[in-house]
């Protein structure tokens, strides 16, 4: 995206099939675990588009791209979200993008008494939103399969009067489910962040608490951060991420691949 969509032409279809053929490379691809989607500027604020030969936009400069995918492999379910910007993202983009980060941060950094639910839990992924009077409408976080269904319960991370919500389902170790906050300015563009974690014990003086380990390793990019809005705990996480990220996939690249991602996960 980086390098293709300024030249002009390419278009969200064009990115779809790209990315499948990144996956299908891996060899052990079995099939995508949704409809990517693959959504520029506008239909970036529809938090369920999919593209398809009508609606195919060419991605424009000025523009934010939201691509949400995941694959089905043999040992598990994939499910990420990111958000590029194409060409000079607005000072505007890098506030309500920093917000949607800082509520990722506060929701994977959260620690929860045993018994607790996911609607317990959503607020702290709104707040930097609530803040300035924003919000989104739809769920943080929806329970993911091991080779299975990618939206699968009881497990969710929602406010409890949200449809389809039903019985609260207290979260157990073991547990997959996805992270991911978002912005959606109708017309303009959207924005939301999606790792999948791992609800585990945590051992604390005095009994048992549960977090959440971040199974996903992407970078989160850099130039729509603006650092000011961001705490010293909040740089530290995403340094650590970061760091994080270079370590698992920075043996797998070499040459230009290897540069890009090191500098995608220099600390902020």
């Amino acid at each position: 995206v980086e390098t293709e969509a300024p030249k002009g032409g390419l278009t969200e279809l064009d990115c779809v099939a790209q990315l499948h053929e990144f996956r299908a490379a891996t060899g052990v691809l079995l099939d995508t675990s949704f409809d990517t989607i693959s959504a520029t500027g506008a239909h970036g604020a529809s938090p369920h588009y999919r593209v398809d030969a009508e609606s195919n936009a060419q991605l424009e400069m000025g523009q934010l791209y939201l691509v949400d995918s995941g694959g089905q492999y043999a040992d598990g379910t994939t499910d990420v979200t990111r958000v590029l910007p194409v060409g000079e993202p607005t000072a505007e983009m890098r506030d309500r993008f920093t917000r949607v980060l800082k509520g990722h941060i506060a929701l994977a950094t959260a620690q929860f008494p045993v018994g607790t639910t996911g609607g317990q839990l959503d607020a702290f992924a709104r707040r930097p939103l609530w803040e300035i009077g924003l919000d989104y409408a739809h769920g943080t976080g929806h329970g993911v399969g091991a080779y299975l269904a990618v939206h699968e319960g009881p497990q969710r991370i929602a406010p409890p009067n949200y449809p389809g919500g039903g019985p609260a389902e207290p979260l157990r170790p073991g547990m997959i489910i996805s992270n991911e906050p978002g912005y959606y300015k109708a017309g303009d563009y959207g924005i939301r962040i999606e790792n999948l974690v791992l609800v585990e014990e945590r051992p604390v003086v005095g009994g048992m608490m549960l977090g959440f380990e971040t199974l996903t390793f992407c970078p989160i990019e850099r130039s729509l951060i603006d650092t000011a809005l961001l705490s010293a705990g909040e740089r530290d996480w995403l340094d650590a991420y970061h760091a994080r990220v270079l370590a698992v996939l920075g043996p797998q690249m070499v040459g230009e691949e290897l540069a890009w991602l090191e500098a995608k996960c220099a600390p902020v």
